[in-house]
C-alpha cells in the first residue's frame, strides 16, 4: 500500500475520536470568552471613558512591543487562509456534511480562532497607537498571498506543523500578556492571556492527533516529523508584506523584533522541539522501518544540533520603521 493510501486508512481509522477530542479540548460556544467580554461597551453610558483609558494605558507601550501586536494581530486575521488549507488535507472531507469528523473538528477550531483576531483588532483600532489602514493593507496581502508551509496535503505533516505553531502562538501571546501587565495595563495582560490558553488547549488537541498516529502508524509519523524539522516550521505569517512591498518582507523584519523584545526566540523554538519530541515519546517507538530509525536518531539530536546554531546566530538591534506603527509609537 502507498504511504498515501495508508495516511488516508490512518485518518479514516481515527476519525471516531474526532468528538472526543472536540469535546476535550474545545469549549461549548454558549460558555466560551467572547471580543466584547473585554472590550468597552458601545452601548453603555461609559464607553468613551472607557476608551479614554485604553488610550492612556496604551501609552506607555514602547514600539517594538506594538509591532509584535500588530504582527500577532494580522497573523490571527489570516484566519481563512488557514481553515481552507486545513479543509484541503488527506481524510478532511468538507463536502460530506457534518458526517466527517475531521471536517467538524476544523471549522469548530477555527470557530474558536477567530475571536483572536477580532478582540485584538478593535483593541488596536480603540488604542490610536497603530496605522489601521496600514494594518488592514498587510492583512489583506497576507490572505490573498495564501502561504505555503511545507505540509502538501500531509494530515501527518500539518499536525506536526500546528502542534508545533499553536505552541509558539502560546508562547508569543502569554509574553505579550505578561508585558502589557507589567506596564499597568491589565486590560491588555487579560485578553493576551486568555488567548494564550485558547492556544495552549489547541496545541493540546493536535500534539494528541500526532500521538494517536504514531499508534497506528510510526515509521510514517516519523518521516513526516522529520521532514517537516529538516524543512523547518515556518511562521503562518512568513509572507508578510507592507503596502508596496513583495511577498515575505516584512517577516524577518518582524522575526527580529520578537527576537529582540524576547516575545518568541530561537531558543523557543528549540525548546518546542524538545518538548514534542518527549511527549511523542520517540525513544520509545517501536518495530520502526530504516529509514524511520534514521529519522528518529536525527529528530533526537536536533535539538542539540540546533542549540549550537543558535549560539552562534546574531540578530540586529537596530529597530526597523514599520509602515503601522510611527516611530515615536503614537499616530
Amino acid at each position: 500500500m502507498s504511504p498515501k493510501n495508508i495516511r488516508i486508512e490512518v485518518m479514516n481509522a481515527i476519525e471516531h475520536k474526532v468528538d472526543g477530542f472536540i469535546d476535550s479540548f474545545l469549549i461549548p460556544i454558549e460558555e466560551i470568552w467572547q471580543p466584547t467580554d473585554f472590550l468597552p461597551d458601545s452601548q453603555g453610558e461609559g464607553f468613551m471613558e472607557d476608551v479614554h483609558q485604553i488610550r492612556e494605558e496604551a501609552k506607555e507601550l514602547g514600539y517594538d512591543f506594538w509591532v509584535t501586536m500588530v504582527a500577532d494581530t494580522i497573523t490571527e486575521e489570516a484566519l481563512p487562509t488557514y481553515e481552507s488549507w486545513l479543509m484541503d488535507v488527506e481524510g478532511i472531507d468538507q463536502h460530506d456534511g457534518n458526517k466527517n469528523g475531521w471536517s467538524k473538528w476544523v471549522r469548530a477550531w477555527t470557530a474558536e480562532e477567530n475571536r483572536h483576531g477580532d478582540v485584538l483588532n478593535k483593541y488596536l483600532y480603540l488604542s490610536g497607537r497603530v496605522n489601521m489602514r496600514e494594518m488592514e493593507i498587510t492583512t489583506q496581502h497576507l490572505i490573498a498571498d495564501g502561504f505555503d508551509i511545507g505540509t502538501d496535503r500531509d494530515p501527518y505533516k500539518n499536525f506536526v506543523y500546528t502542534s508545533f505553531q499553536e505552541l509558539a502562538t502560546y508562547i508569543s501571546h502569554k509574553r505579550v500578556g505578561q508585558m502589557a501587565k507589567k506596564k499597568g495595563n491589565t486590560l491588555l495582560g487579560k485578553m493576551c492571556t486568555i488567548i494564550s490558553g485558547d492556544e495552549m488547549r489547541h496545541h493540546l488537541a493536535y500534539r494528541e492527533f500526532v500521538k494517536t498516529i504514531f499508534g497506528e502508524d510510526p515509521s510514517g509519523m516519523l518521516l513526516a516529523f522529520a521532514d517537516m524539522m529538516k524543512k523547518k516550521i515556518v511562521m503562518p505569517a512568513h509572507f508578510l508584506r507592507e503596502s508596496g512591498g513583495s511577498i515575505g518582507t516584512a517577516f524577518e523584519t518582524f522575526s527580529n523584533c520578537a527576537q529582540r523584545l524576547g516575545v518568541y526566540t530561537a531558543q523557543d523554538y528549540i525548546d518546542i522541539l524538545g518538548k514534542l519530541n518527549t511527549y511523542w515519546d520517540l525513544a520509545s517507538l517501536r518495530s520502526l522501518s530504516d529509514d524511520a530509525e534514521r529519522a528518529r536518531d536525527y529528530l533526537m539530536r536536533l535539538p542539540d544540533r540546533l542549540k549550537r546554531i543558535s549560539d552562534r546566530m546574531k540578530f540586529p538591534e537596530e529597530q526597523y520603521h514599520f509602515k503601522w506603527v510611527e516611530a515615536n509609537g503614537i499616530i
